[in-house]
């Protein structure tokens, strides 16, 4: 849908005609998955699909929210004299979040707003089209009233919504990426300190493309947290004896040494994949940096195993995609990408080949599945800002 037709939408929806248009991306990770708040290293790029917000000031002290993703919940009303979650809300408590915490840090809204959201990320596919909701709810907002948080700031309040008025235990790269993203680069976010830089994504004749399992993630939220809490296990077990703050901060050499201190099994495993796998991250960069195309897309298989044999959110139509992908011409590189359970792939593969690609892994998966694959080339693209 283009932005003359949401200019349509607007208007048919609020009798009347739009003042700004918004726009925050989705994001796709490289490489680094399940790092984040392990204290590692994460490699995403913000993507040009993603979410568009169209605002119109109001003088009621109210929000007036409508989706075209999710027209049949219709216009929801939120007072923001009474901004608590509130689960009939549905995916209005993303916006409704940013707002009542934004509030708690001092924001003054004395006037409302009517907001159209149109997101062309696909829901539920993993390519955080929640975090998009947030920021561009946190941009509207700055704009809107003279808030004076800068993006990190911003970035940093979008992950509290997720973790502490959604309520789901998420890291902090969806937000920081789809916040800082760059046209053309990739970032390389060390989720310990915060520290990052932009790295050029120059894929010289290959692009990425973006395979999606159309496999409802319902387990995503529920297993990522259990996934979570058996890290903090883990690292709790080495803490008796090294004085580290997280599994980020452990070597190769370290982590086999002090590994047997980790009283369960399968703890075990999530810790070997949090370690090892941002470790691949930090070699993966290295890779691109001096042009190593091949390297890097064998990193990404490696990236793949782990998260399906030590850390075991894979699952079957993401296996699946992976494999059926790595047998194509042209492909360096496949992994699942996003906390896993459905969602997406991201492969590189050569730019002649694109069409094949889709092609016969759509054919195969569907034999194999009985569900269609969706793709996507994905381009990396800028942060989140006003479209002037």
């Amino acid at each position: 849908m283009n932005l003359d037709e949401l200019q349509a939408k607007f208007k048919d929806i609020f009798n009347n005609k739009n003042e700004k248009i918004f726009f925050a991306p989705g994001r796709v990770n490289l490489i680094g998955e399940h790092t984040d708040y392990n204290g590692g290293h994460v490699f995403p790029c913000a993507i040009t699909q993603g979410t568009y917000a169209l605002t119109r000031s109001i003088p009621e002290r109210k929000l007036r929210l409508f989706s075209l993703n999710f027209e049949d919940t219709g216009i929801i009303e939120i007072d923001l004299d009474n901004m608590k979650f509130d689960s009939k809300d549905n995916w209005a408590n993303y916006p409704k979040g940013v707002f009542h915490h934004l509030e708690q840090k001092g924001a003054k809204f004395d006037s409302g707003l009517e907001i159209l959201f149109f997101g062309n990320i696909p829901n539920g596919a993993g390519l955080s089209s929640s975090a998009s909701i947030e920021l561009v709810s946190c941009i509207i907002a700055k704009n809107t009233y003279g808030i004076d948080l800068d993006m990190i700031e911003l970035v940093k309040l979008s992950q509290k919504v997720e973790n502490e008025f959604i309520g789901v235990n998420s890291g902090i790269m969806d937000q920081f990426i789809i916040g800082m993203g760059k046209k053309d680069t990739a970032l390389l976010l060390d989720c310990n300190t915060l520290k990052y830089r932009y790295v050029p994504l120059i894929l010289d004749g290959y692009s990425i493309i973006i395979s999606n399992t159309n496999k409802k993630r319902t387990l995503a939220d529920s297993k990522y947290n259990e996934r979570r809490s058996q890290c903090e296990a883990a690292l709790a077990d080495i803490q008796k004896v090294l004085s580290i703050k997280s599994l980020g901060e452990l070597t190769e050499k370290e982590f086999e040494k002090y590994k047997h201190l980790i009283t369960d099994e399968t703890n075990m495993k999530r810790a070997r994949h949090a370690v090892y796998e941002n470790l691949r991250t930090l070699e993966a960069v290295e890779c691109l940096t001096a042009n190593d195309l091949e390297k890097f897309g064998k990193l990404m298989i490696a990236s793949h195993n782990s998260l399906r044999d030590d850390y075991d959110v894979a699952g079957v139509e993401l296996d699946t995609l992976v494999q059926v992908a790595l047998k194509q011409k042209g492909v360096i590189g496949s992994r699942m990408t996003g906390a896993g359970f459905g969602g997406c792939t991201v492969s590189i593969v050569k730019d002649e080949n694109i069409d094949d690609f889709i092609k016969n892994v759509g054919k195969e998966y569907q034999e194999k599945i009985g569900l269609t694959a969706d793709f996507y080339i994905a381009h990396s693209g800028d942060g989140a800002h006003e479209i002037l």
